[in-house]
């Protein structure tokens, strides 16, 4: 089962994601999601465990609970909705803005 954390601590790193999970059973995988250009935390990571009851276990008991003075977020981790561009996003460059440069049609 694929475990989603949020609300980590930026002290954290993946071991500690890891240590934390392992006391309800075995840990495949723990990921900490991070910043491509700074390598700096997120905030939120991922831990696979491959028993479906251990990992409900673990969200059980460390959902709410405090870790590095803040409350984490554990829930199962739900699928990226589905979108019908190919996996690109829609860039916004901030239009919608029109200059008036006059009106060009004027008969004189």
């Amino acid at each position: 089962m694929n475990i989603y954390v949020g609300n980590i601590s930026w002290n954290l790193n993946d071991q500690d994601l890891a240590n934390l999970f392992a006391p309800y059973g075995e840990v495949a995988s723990a990921k900490i999601v991070r910043d491509k250009f700074s390598q700096r935390s997120k905030g939120f990571g991922f831990v696979e465990m491959q028993n479906d009851t251990e990992a409900q276990n673990a969200i059980q008991a460390l959902n709410g609970s405090e870790v590095d003075g803040r409350p984490l977020v554990v829930n199962e981790s739900r699928p990226r909705p589905e979108s019908s561009n190919n996996g690109y996003r829609k860039k916004n460059f901030g239009g919608g803005y029109k200059k008036n440069y006059g009106n060009y049609n004027r008969n004189y």
